[in-house]
């Protein structure tokens, strides 16, 4: 049986949390005795950067190449998905859990009847029925959720599975939809993107700073830094609050949730909602002068010590090994 996979894009690259969830699908179609794994590209993207998908574990991606799908528009996306998982005789749906996902995926479980789980870390338990783990309360638990509709959709939390890179780059196929007009109904204007090297959300590393740095004028540390690592950058809530740095750098519960490889936090304290945008992460370093900051009690690796004199000779430490 086919398992669909719906692959996000964004200037001109498919993300990696996308060639992931390509990955668990493939994991799963091999658990429960093989199948294809097919991806669905919606809008305008080199058919180069589509094949990629094949390393990641797609036997194929078809492709619907319609301009008017490009922007992202819910309903459109939807409808279109909907109608090649119908296509290719699918039981299964898998993307990246994201917040296009979220939005495509609670359409998708109406159009279906489909069970949906999202936040997904591992592949399904099938010993005893269809059960699915997933992350709970902002990653501080997990919970077994039982599937038991005959379609299915898994939304995968980011940096939850291994991105296999082994594959062969994958055909890609022209698809021709019918969509109806009424899908198209939501006008966007105009779109405002963060600007920067490396985007925030999709940022495989983080340095983020807080009020420890003492004012923007010490931000060229933190940016320093990020640029060795190949980094994005980051703030704490009350750093972007008092304007040292703009608010699509916040990173925390009410601002951007990150779940890069690494996330390095520098002059922060630590608060739950901080903790709550980045317990996602593979691997935390805390640099803060305070051996009691509650952040190094979430942290993997902790130095004690003050940032102006950390932060130089680390970031020497990196371009010596460069």
């Amino acid at each position: 049986m086919s398992i669909l996979v719906y692959i996000e894009h964004a200037d001109g690259a498919v993300k990696k949390s996308s060639l992931e969830a390509v990955s668990y699908g493939k994991a799963l179609s091999d658990k429960l005795g093989g199948g294809d794994v097919i991806a669905v590209a919606l809008g305008a993207i080199a058919e180069g950067e589509l094949s990629k998908a094949g390393t990641a574990g797609a036997s194929k991606v078809l492709h619907v190449n319609d301009d008017k799908l490009t922007a992202g528009i819910i309903q459109a996306h939807a409808e279109a998905v909907a109608q090649v998982y119908a296509q290719v005789g699918a039981k299964t749906l898998v993307l990246a859990k994201s917040s296009l996902g979220d939005a495509v995926a609670a359409r998708l479980a109406v159009k279906l009847n489909a069970g949906l789980v999202s936040n997904v870390v591992d592949l399904p338990d099938t010993s005893s029925g269809y059960q699915v783990k997933r992350s709970i309360y902002t990653g501080k638990a997990f919970a077994e959720t039982t599937v038991s509709t005959d379609h299915k959709i898994l939304a995968v939390k980011k940096n939850a599975v291994d991105l296999k890179t082994d594959g062969a780059d994958a055909p890609v196929e022209a698809v021709n939809l019918s969509i109806s007009d009424a899908s198209f109904a939501t006008n966007i204007t105009s779109t405002d993107k963060a600007t920067g090297e490396i985007l925030l959300p999709e940022a495989d590393i983080v340095v983020s700073g807080g009020r420890g740095l003492k004012g923007p004028e010490n931000w060229g540390m933190i940016e320093g830094l990020a640029k060795e690592l190949g980094a994005a950058t980051g703030c704490s809530k009350p750093v972007s609050d008092i304007g040292w740095r703009p608010h699509h750098e916040h990173v925390g519960q009410t601002g951007v949730k990150v779940a890069p490889t690494l996330y390095v936090a520098v002059g922060i304290s630590g608060a739950i909602q901080h903790l709550a945008g980045v317990n996602s992460s593979k691997y935390i370093v805390v640099i803060n002068k305070d051996p009691e900051a509650p952040f190094f009690k979430a942290a993997d690796y902790g130095i004690v010590g003050d940032a102006f004199e950390v932060l130089p000779k680390l970031t020497e430490a990196i371009k010596a090994i460069k």
